[in-house]
């Protein structure tokens, strides 16, 4: 759309030398059309909500409806919330340093490669300072849980708009194209001028789309799109769009499972399914022929492939679901195969949001600043937006960059190095999922999680070489650098600077060096800083917040304890179905859900015994570690319901393409008809059960047509790059 907008408005400028708004000469028909091929046109229309039963029992896939006023607030493909209005260089579209020659309060801005080099990289010789509370499977839920509330594609085309140039074999500033310039005196100079960088999808109507020749005082700021749910709701088991939900569940199944692999297992246990894509990029094991492949596995989100450790938390979630719902379907066999997958989705969402609000977030923001921004929760509140800000999902959350270590830790029954399957330097685990098959499954990898400490962030130990030099190198013609990455991606996104930030957050804005010492008691990090960027205003909010001395007993610094603390209290008092809130769960359900834990779901969907009672704080083995039989799990008897309670109306009649829920309501039977994926319907929603019988027929589910259309991801694995966040 972007595209279209801006060579009708070129092709008037050139033939009649005048400026015009495209949109002013195009029908709304043709409007429409555009739109909708397009893509746009879903996020123009007006969305109504259903009063359903089963609309207030379960959330929509795309979160669309969970506030009832306002639709649209936290759905996936939607725009990212902006806490500050965006800095651009123009004011509406250019990201800081598109203009090399800009002068930002008398300095130019520093290229992200040389912040990388002077500041953030961190030598793999260096022995790195490990956490002594908390153990590596921290830093893995922090990047877990990011995917399920924040993802933001990049643009769909890999070439320049204008002119169609692989942004892969151009050094300069062209839309799509923001690439990465390396200095002369930066040992990749050798081997590449500039590392490729594709600019985040703009949301429909904002930036250069139908703007091109406008004065910036009219322009709509470009906005970038979040491409899943900002709610802390399992997306990363479930998907974000009911397309890719329907790839994910097993519609053979009775027992609302989800799809697992028909070729491969882990010893007794499951392991995702395949991508329908084949070949697909995943990279393979040395030497493997063709009818040998391993390819990429199928998960909730799209980046499940990143790395082992993230495949291998997405594997333990699909198991976790399979469980409850074959345990469900026991405990109440006249569900149907629909009631119990919601009811499985409902209970790993809940228990997402306790992992992430009792046992995540207060180790990172320490227990005295979670306290203040979090507190006790006091129930739903319908006018907080819940929307992922732009400056959560593009700086502060992306903190524990800096907590991530050069090996992935594999070992045995005994907590020791694995004598077949050794630790591994992190580049040879990048999208290699053959590694998970091939070489000892989960069990290896969760124990090193799990008896390994974290990377403890310092001022002179940010970043990994094994993130700085050697990003997807299995899968990349050149290595990518994420330091450099998170630092042209908030320019993109139009972040404001650091002291902005502060301001916003009503601390002390730091605008000289001595100032900066208040926050940075490094003298030596303060000076590279500073002879980086010539003045504090200037300096990029990632690596500002990622700078300053950590707050007490929390692993960040008060700039990102705030925006953290505030994007977390607007997903929990922001969800109408938050696990709390009074009616989303019974009170002997709540109380089953807050018994369980991560450790225990590891010792119910792995062949692991001996646990720490809380996975993320560091023990040694064996003094701090127990049997699984003594964690604590969940009582699915609070889940059991009377099958004399449906009604004296017999069994709901089914419908073909569809299914239907029991929603029971002020005392009456509800059934509510729900459609599969591509299928629309048509007849009444609700039956209800009275005296004489069901209230109607029941409706029909009709195919229609599904409009196609796709987001790259911020390193899509179909290209030479995988995403960032």
């Amino acid at each position: 759309m972007e595209m279209s907008l801006y060579l009708i408005q070129k092709k008037v400028h050139r033939k009649y030398k005048r400026s015009t708004n495209a949109t002013d000469l195009l029908s709304p028909d043709v409007l429409n059309a555009l739109a909708t091929t397009s893509g746009c046109s879903p996020q123009l229309q007006p969305l109504t909500c259903s009063s359903s039963c089963l609309a207030q029992k379960y959330r929509l896939i795309n979160g669309t409806c969970n506030n009832r006023n306002n639709p649209r607030w936290g759905t996936s493909n939607t725009a990212l919330a902006r806490w500050l209005p965006p800095d651009y260089e123009d004011g509406f579209s250019q990201p800081k340093g598109w203009n090399p020659g800009r002068l930002y309060r008398g300095f130019k801005l520093p290229l992200v490669r040389d912040i990388t080099n002077k500041i953030l990289r961190t030598s793999n010789k260096t022995n790195m300072t490990e956490d002594h509370l908390y153990s590596h499977i921290l830093v893995e839920w922090g990047q877990y849980i990011d995917h399920d509330f924040a993802f933001t594609p990049q643009s769909t085309s890999q070439v320049t708009f204008t002119g169609g140039v692989d942004c892969r074999n151009i050094c300069h500033n062209l839309n799509p194209c923001f690439p990465i310039k390396v200095l002369q005196s930066d040992p990749r100079s050798k081997i590449n001028e500039c590392i490729t960088f594709y600019r985040s999808s703009p949301t429909c109507g904002t930036g250069d789309q139908g703007t091109a020749f406008e004065t910036p005082s009219n322009l709509n700021s470009r906005q970038q799109i979040n491409a899943v749910t900002s709610f802390i709701d399992a997306s990363t088991v479930y998907g974000s769009t009911p397309a890719h939900e329907k790839k994910l569940r097993d519609h053979s199944s009775k027992e609302g499972l989800l799809l697992t692999n028909p070729k491969y297992k882990d010893g007794s246990h499951e392991l995702l399914p395949f991508v329908d894509q084949a070949p697909s990029p995943c990279f393979q094991e040395p030497n493997v022929t063709q009818n040998e492949r391993i390819e990429c596995f199928l998960a909730g989100e799209s980046r499940a492939n990143e790395v082992l450790t993230l495949a291998s938390m997405h594997t333990i979630w699909m198991r976790e679901h399979n469980r409850l719902a074959k345990a469900l379907h026991r405990i109440n066999p006249h569900w149907t195969s629909e009631t119990i997958y919601q009811e499985a989705r409902k209970i790993i969402g809940a228990l997402h949001q306790i992992l992430t609000m009792r046992d995540y977030i207060p180790k990172i923001l320490g227990s005295q600043v979670s306290d203040q921004f979090l507190g006790k929760y006091d129930g739903y509140d319908e006018t907080l937006n819940p929307t992922l800000s732009n400056v959560f999902a593009t700086a502060a959350f992306r903190f524990g960059h800096a907590t991530i270590s050069p090996k992935i830790q594999r070992f045995d029954e005994n907590y020791k190095e694995h004598p077949k399957y050794r630790s591994i330097n992190l580049q040879n685990t990048f999208f290699s999922p053959w590694r998970i098959i091939k070489e000892g499954g989960l069990n290896p990898l969760f124990r090193g999680l799990l008896a390994k400490p974290a990377k403890l962030q310092t001022s002179d130990q940010m970043m990994i070489e094994e993130l700085t030099e050697k990003l997807f190198t299995l899968t990349n013609a050149v290595a990518l650098d994420l330091a450099s990455l998170n630092l042209q991606r908030g320019r993109d996104h139009g972040l404001p600077g650091y002291n902005d930030w502060r301001e916003f957050c009503e601390l002390e804005r730091l605008e000289t060096k001595a100032n900066l010492r208040k926050a940075i008691s490094d003298l030596d990090l303060v000076e590279k800083i500073m002879d980086l960027y010539g003045h504090p205003n200037n300096i990029d909010i990632w690596l500002g917040g990622l700078a300053e001395d950590f707050l007490p007993g929390a692993r960040i610094g008060p700039l990102f304890a705030c925006l953290i603390g505030k994007q977390m209290k607007a997903l929990r008092e922001g969800d109408r179905f938050w696990w709390e809130n009074p009616g989303v769960f019974t009170s002997a359900q709540r109380h089953e859900l807050s018994q369980h834990s991560l450790s225990r779901v590891i010792c119910d969907n792995t062949a692991i015994t001996e646990v720490p009672l809380d996975a993320f704080r560091l023990g040694q083995f064996p003094q701090h570690f127990v049997q699984c039989d003594q964690v604590p799990g969940l009582n699915l008897q609070a889940w059991h319901e009377n099958p004399q309670q449906v009604g004296s109306c017999g069994p709901p009649p089914p419908i073909e393409d569809g299914a239907f829920v029991l929603c029971t309501s002020s005392g009456l039977s509800i059934i509510s008809y729900v459609c599969h994926h591509g299928f629309h319907l048509f007849g009444p929603e609700e039956l209800i059960c009275s005296v004489k019988g069901w209230s109607s027929d029941p409706p029909v589910c009709k195919g229609v047509v599904i409009e196609r259309g796709a987001h790259r991801s911020d390193f899509p694995a179909n290209k030479t790059t995988a995403p960032t966040s």
